[in-house]
């Protein structure tokens, strides 16, 4: 049996309350096969980072304010990634578009967490609580969120993990948010990245340094 586990970077741009129900997934062991070794923001100042520090992870930053452009962005992010030896990626409210350059070097690699039930609500300019402003539009009375792979099309790659929840009557867009986070993100994100890290240490690949 391989002792190893999988090297896990999670990029962020906020709060960064799904990295935190990732490290807690981690403490308690729901998280085993990955460990969270760096944590990378797209803005400098995001809480995110305190909350990577305060667990003792690594931490960097690789914004296009700083930077100049998404290729630079880039750069920075394949060097880090490189130098972590990192084996998966999860975009946790990470809010920059990755290219199809680099995300065709990861494939099924790349876990991003989408709070609906896609196809629905999803794609260019379905983020936040744009999301939740839309179900309660159309009136659907169930919503949820989406753990899925990352490829060139926003929120296009093959789904991992899917959680209904219930849309209330007297829900408002942040009652309806703070819901989803609570009862599908929180739980689905660290379940998708427990399964996909296992895969990787029992077909012992290494996708660090590619």
């Amino acid at each position: 049996m391989l002792n190893r586990k999988a090297r896990i970077a999670v990029f962020v741009s906020g709060g960064g309350t799904n990295l935190q129900a990732l490290l807690d997934a981690q403490a308690d062991g729901r998280l085993k096969s990955g460990e969270i070794v760096l944590v990378i923001s797209s803005k400098a100042g995001a809480y995110a980072l305190t909350r990577a520090e305060e667990r003792g992870v690594a931490t960097a930053v690789a914004s296009k304010k700083a930077l100049g452009s998404r290729e630079a962005v880039e750069q920075e992010l394949d060097r880090l990634l490189a130098e972590y030896e990192i084996d998966m990626i999860i975009l946790a409210g990470y809010l920059s578009i990755l290219s199809e350059d680099f995300t065709s070097r990861w494939p099924r690699r790349i876990l991003n967490v989408h709070p609906s039930l896609i196809p629905a609500f999803c794609g260019d300019g379905f983020y936040g609580l744009r999301v939740h402003e839309a179900a309660l539009e159309r009136g659907v009375k169930l919503t949820g969120a989406t753990v899925h792979f990352v490829n060139e099309i926003t929120d296009g790659g093959e789904i991992i993990l899917q959680k209904a929840v219930s849309v209330l009557p007297d829900d408002t867009p942040e009652t309806l948010q703070r819901r989803v986070m609570e009862e599908a993100e929180w739980q689905l994100l660290p379940a998708a990245a427990e399964l996909v890290a296992n895969e990787i240490i029992c077909k012992g690949e290494d996708y660090g340094h590619l």
